[in-house]
């Protein structure tokens, strides 16, 4: 209720003339109210408008008139602007600024919270659209100065925290008449994250796949609940909806983020203004098809302190390229017509905030679209452009007075006025002494001479072409010199004191000895008060740009590899068909497909490779792989997340990519882990290094979802006080399944019950994402695999399938698959293992090497997967392990990674052998693909070449010289005196079952 009496006061003041309703008892009443005029000025009315020798015309909080001939009323205040520019008064759509927030949870060793601690609000403690900032507001001052000295008159708060973090609010930053009077707009925005709340306990979500999810499931629930059809009250959702007509903000940070938050908007019709990352430039093609509109910081990194070799080592290529690059980033947008606004998030120093604007600008960001992005453009996204944004009749008064041009680095901001109410942050019109003086004390002359920028005086005294050191201090009129005597058989330093009046000094002189006397400085004639010989520094140059590769980061490509004719001659050929393997066989490759097999074959257009010698193979699948994700691989926060789904996480500029792609891999599954019975869709891609992760999916692929058993689903592995979750043992486990499927059915019954009465008459069922994938299982249009170890387990599960109508796809590391194979191929399940790992925790105690061979002997489809990203890039080995352990033939061993996981995919229609008509997945290899010796010579994917040994040296060089280049360019500026950072070491950790969280000290960028 407080802040609704601030409101309405608020209200009261902003219409019209202000009418103070409260009775005073202070006093005679002086209701004369001045107007201001500032004069002689060059004014931005808009980003693309200026007006020469114009007048601006203020009064109380509120533009009256601006032009070339504006009539300045009796007894108005008048500022002579003479030589300086007003601008309007910047808009930042993205702070926190002057929010109280809550007391975080304490930290510590906590059992996990499965459900919500609030009662009558949304399931899910990360969704608090019902939380506005306007209610917790704490105007800090201090903080609103430093953000008026870098220009900002307007700014868009909120409380940045939860998936769905409520509403922002948009106030000014007046330094009087406190917060109802600063009130733009109390609910401005609302605000979406991909990361958890830091103010409760709750596990889910627990990964970016999981935030993304549960944005999903809210827009269904709120569109649900909106029509009537639940019976609880949910203040969540009801706020949730009440904000859809605000302006939607959802952080990103990051480019491929910032193409996943446009995809999840587009889904449900709603276009989020982004909050970028920076580094856009990256994937711009990708940026501009998604037609959205950015936030963009212009947090600039720091150059690295490279100048110890050792420690330069530790630094990557991608973090020494994005140094140099991230200043480019708002000109490519522009360049782009890519729409964005400016923002200060995320510098640690406001005062560098100019500076960087000025450096995007000398970097190519037109002045123009500079202006626009922190005025018009945010003024007219939280549709206020009626009151701020551009310098016109009617308008909020906001507006800073600069000494120039303000992307001049030598202009600087001398007062912002914000709702009327003038901050001065330097003088309008500052005493002017630069000049040439004659200086003379104890009997000595010199000359004195002061030039430099009436914010930053330089002086410089000399005699008989001597110069003498000199300090100067200026704090009008008070004048202060230390100079420095030439003389070193004397003290060093006379300190002169005393002010400046009408174009001369004088004042008290305290000499070497400590003697004191008088000093007088005479300034001389016109003629000679300018300093004709000042040095004139040269004009800043842009820097060179280093060019961007895909991804951007070492083993880049410069440009997307694109689709080839290739005709491999003379090559051994593994078909993994019918046919074997052949001889002295020439394969032809057209438009992403194998054409041609056979002997003495030839095409005009094509590409010709020597292969002689040399082995060519189906490109390995990998059916069990975690390479390639973001942000978590596991979503633990509860027992089923079927909901989640890989696809939203895809990482394209994983480096394993690349190192997958040079041990021959072309295919990979990439699936959730194993933290929960039921876990989270997956994600079948092709390895295209350097294409976006859209590009990557293979969009018509059968659909699969990844299931657990054990020693992970059950917690035992977990530590005590996280063991508070069901199940906790085996049967609980199926129990689990047994409950989910019967749900499903009844969900799908519920529905289908409502479709036949055509909604007469009927509640809607709540839309579960959850329940319609597992609905698709039962369905069969969704396929297990199965994270699996104990035989009794693997056993269970084939006959809760058989119960509910389907069967299991795939067991996967599956090392007790001997003991119940010919059960398995009743069921006909395939079983996806390890060649030979072996006692890595209990459940494995009972692994075999022979387990591959058994299983196949008893008719189980059979694969190697390597659930590792460094064994998924020697799967040719690991299939070669068979041929010892089963005594498996080799062409049986090299299906295990080929046709065999293709089959088990259902993508054997596609890849998986040399067959004309699939697709052109292939390697060619230096020999038997089985050796240990072998090298994969070229991956290609598509038809395209996406790894070719050949050119690594060649790449190596390159990657070697523009280290050599980019340090030196660090060193140089460490030596200008800019400033630095230490070195920091990228580690490069790897996701696999079990791993938790967000995060595995991936070797990504700061944004990503």
């Amino acid at each position: 209720m407080r802040y609704l009496s601030l409101l309405m006061v608020f209200l009261v003041s902003f219409s019209g003339n202000s009418q103070e309703y409260f009775p005073k008892n202070d006093g005679v009443k002086q209701s004369f109210i001045n107007f201001y005029a500032l004069t002689n000025a060059t004014i931005y009315v808009s980003a693309t408008q200026k007006l020469e020798k114009a007048t601006l015309l203020v009064k109380e909080n509120k533009i009256i008139e601006v032009g070339t001939s504006v009539a300045i009323p009796k007894g108005a205040i008048v500022i002579d602007a003479t030589g300086k520019t007003i601008y309007p008064s910047f808009i930042e759509l993205y702070s926190e600024f002057g929010i109280v927030k809550p007391t975080a949870r304490p930290s510590g060793n906590f059992s996990p919270q499965y459900d919500s601690n609030r009662e009558g609000y949304y399931w899910n403690d990360h969704v608090k659209p019902e939380y506005n900032a306007y209610e917790n507001l704490g105007f800090e001052e201090k903080n609103a100065g430093l953000l008026r000295e870098a220009g900002f008159g307007t700014v868009l708060s909120h409380h940045s925290d939860g998936v769905i973090a409520g509403t922002g609010i948009l106030w000014t930053l007046n330094e009087n008449g406190g917060n109802a009077n600063r009130i733009i707009k109390d609910k401005a925005s609302q605000h979406f994250t991909f990361s958890r709340s830091k103010f409760t306990k709750q596990s889910y979500p627990s990964s970016m796949m999981g935030s993304m999810a549960l944005i999903r499931q809210v827009f269904h629930d709120a569109k649900w609940y909106a029509q009537g059809n639940a019976t609880n009250k949910d203040m969540s959702l009801e706020a949730f909806n009440a904000n859809k007509s605000l302006l939607q903000i959802i952080n990103a940070n990051d480019k491929l983020t910032d193409l996943r938050a446009s995809k999840l908007g587009n889904e449900f019709g709603v276009k989020f203004l982004i909050k970028g990352g920076g580094n856009e430039f990256e994937r711009i093609e990708e940026i501009k098809k998604t037609g959205a509109t950015y936030i963009i910081p212009i947090d600039f990194p720091e150059a690295y302190d490279v100048s110890d070799p050792y420690l330069a080592q530790q630094v990557s290529l991608s973090d020494m390229k994005f140094w140099n690059q991230a200043p480019f980033n708002l000109k490519i947008l522009a360049e782009n017509n890519v729409a964005f606004v400016i923002s200060s998030s995320g510098l640690k120093d406001l005062k560098s905030f100019l500076p960087n604007l000025r450096k995007a600008v000398l970097y190519g960001l037109p002045k123009e679209k500079a202006l626009l992005a922190l005025s018009e453009t945010p003024a007219k996204l939280v549709n206020q452009f009626d009151k701020v944004g551009s310098i016109s009749k009617g308008k909020l008064a906001n507006f800073i007075v600069v000494s120039g041009d303000l992307f001049d680095e030598k202009t600087t901001i001398l007062e912002n006025w914000v709702q009327g109410n003038r901050s001065t942050i330097d003088k309008i019109n500052p005493t002017d002494i630069r000049g040439t003086y004659a200086l003379a004390f104890d009997n000595q002359e010199f000359e004195l001479k002061i030039n430099g920028e009436t914010s930053k005086f330089e002086a410089k005294t000399v005699r008989d072409s001597l110069d003498y050191g000199t300090k100067l201090q200026f704090s009008d009129p008070w004048v202060n010199l230390v100079i420095r005597n030439q003389d070193s058989t004397k003290a060093n330093f006379v300190r002169l004191s005393g002010t400046f009046v009408a174009g001369s000094m004088q004042g008290k002189a305290v000499l070497e000895n400590g003697k004191e006397t008088t000093w007088t400085a005479t300034k001389k004639d016109s003629s000679d008060t300018k300093d004709k010989k000042e040095d004139k520094k040269d004009e800043p140059k842009t820097p060179e740009m280093y060019a961007i590769t895909f991804p951007n980061i070492a083993y880049g490509n410069t440009e997307k590899p694109k689709q080839e004719t290739l005709l491999f001659k003379n090559a051994t050929v593994w078909t993994g068909e019918k046919d074997g393997i052949l001889t002295e066989t020439d394969v032809l490759i057209t438009n992403g497909k194998i054409s041609k097999i056979g002997k003495n074959l030839s095409a005009s257009n094509a590409k010709t490779i020597d292969a002689t010698g040399k082995h060519l193979t189906a490109g390995i699948i990998d059916e069990h792989s975690h390479i390639a994700i973001s942000n978590g691989v596991n979503e633990g926060g509860q027992n089923s997340s079927a909901e989640v789904t890989i696809e939203d996480v895809v990482n394209s500029e994983d480096i394993n990519i690349y190192r997958n792609l040079a041990g021959g891999v072309t295919s990979s599954n990439l699936l959730h882990g194993s933290a929960n019975p039921i876990g989270g869709r997956a994600a079948f891609v092709k390895l295209k290094w350097g294409y976006s992760p859209e590009e990557m999916i293979v969009k018509d692929a059968p659909k699969y979802i990844k299931f657990a058993l054990g020693e992970n689903v059950k917690q035992s592995n977990w530590g005590e006080n996280a063991r508070n979750r069901f199940p906790q043992s085996r049967m609980g486990v199926e129990q689990v399944y047994e409950d989910y499927f019967t749900r499903a059915q009844e969900y799908k019954n519920e529905w289908n019950a409502f479709k036949t009465a055509k909604g007469k008459n009927k509640v809607s069922p709540r839309y579960d994402v959850e329940m319609e994938v597992l609905g698709e299982i039962l369905a069969k249009k969704r396929f297990i695999t199965c994270h699996s170890y104990v035989q009794s387990e693997i056993n269970m599960l084939m006959k809760v399938a058989e119960r509910f109508d389907f069967k299991i796809q795939t067991f996967t590391h599956i090392l007790e698959g001997y003991k119940l194979a010919d059960k398995m191929a009743e069921h006909g399940v395939a079983g996806s293992t390890f060649a030979d790992w072996w006692a890595y925790k209990y459940e494995v105690n009972d692994a075999i090497p022979y387990n591959a061979s058994i299983m196949q002997s008893q008719g189980v489809k059979v694969s190697i997967n390597s659930d590792d990203a460094e064994m998924s890039r020697r799967l040719n080995q690991e299939a070669a392990k068979t041929v010892k352990y089963g005594n498996v033939t080799e062409e049986e061993a090299w299906n295990f990674v080929t046709i065999n996981p293709a089959q088990i995919l259902q993508v054997d229609d596609k890849t998986g052998s040399i067959k004309v008509g699939k697709d052109a997945d292939v390697v060619l290899w230096t020999e038997s693909p089985l050796s240990i010796y072998t090298r994969a010579e070229k991956t290609v994917v598509d038809g395209i070449v996406f790894y070719d040994l050949e050119k690594e040296n060649e790449t190596l060089g390159a990657i070697q010289k523009e280290r050599a280049a980019l340090i030196n360019l660090m060193l140089d500026a460490k030596n200008k005196g800019m400033k630095t950072q230490m070195p920091k070491k990228k580690e490069n950790g790897h996701y696999h079952c079990d791993t938790m969280g967000e995060y595995c000290k991936e070797s990504h960028y700061k944004h990503n």
